[in-house]
Formats: C-alpha cells, structure tokens, sequence
C-alpha cells in the first residue's frame, strides 16, 4: 500500500494560481497512475485529472481542461510525486483537492481500489 501526502493547498484569488503536489512512498507490485479528485462541500467527489506511470498519458474533467495541467517525477520504484498546477482558479474549484494511485493502465474509476491522501483544501475567493 502506498503512503500519498499532499501539499500546496491554500487560499487564492480568482485568476490566480496554486501548485498541487502529491509525494507517494512505500513498495508495490506493480506500477500506478496518479490523479486527484476533488470534493466540494455538499456535493460528491469528482474526478479532476489523472496521469499515467509514464507520464506520457493525462487525463482531465471538462471543467479544468485549458486551466489545469498534471505531470509527475519518478524518482525510482518505491518515490513518486505527481503535481497539479492550477491557473485561472475560480470560486467553483472550491474544495478539497485529494491524490489517489491506482493500478496502471486502468482508467481513475479505478481509483476507489487503490490508496488516498488525507485531502488539502483549495479556496478560491472571488
């Protein structure tokens, strides 16, 4: 099972932009996609952009597409940090933003069989 921690949550402006980040630790017998998800208050938890072990596939929601980009950095088989990096932020990307792996090369509905991070709040003031 893999340990997620994020970082980089916070408060900004509308317009403005914050930088996600996403340390996975820990062995696994195979290797794992990353993506977040995020969770306004009142609502359901939605999927906002993953990527694949490789990097070399992303994936985002219609709502974030042109505003939000994903990537990560292997540093070896067990370390792993994947990023969102948010520009023109709105009021409605509002949540808390969480990390999640999954098997690689399943699609992110995947991701309620792998591991979570503890959740980072991102509040967009208008």
């Amino acid at each position: 099972q893999l340990q997620l921690v994020e970082s980089g949550g916070g408060l900004v402006q509308a317009g403005g932009s914050l930088r996600l980040s996403c340390a996975a630790s820990g062995r696994t017998f195979s290797r794992y996609a990353m993506g977040w998800f995020r969770q306004a208050p009142g609502k359901e938890r939605d999927f906002v952009s993953a990527i694949s072990w490789s990097g070399g596939t992303a994936y985002y929601a219609d709502s974030v597409k042109g505003r939000f980009t994903i990537s990560r950095d292997n540093a070896n088989d067990v370390k792993s940090t994947v990023y969102l990096q948010m520009n023109s932020l709105k009021p409605e990307d509002t949540a808390v933003y969480y990390c999640a792996s999954w098997k690689d090369g399943l699609g992110p509905e995947y991701a309620r069989f792998g591991s979570w991070g503890q959740g980072i709040q991102v509040t967009v003031s208008s």
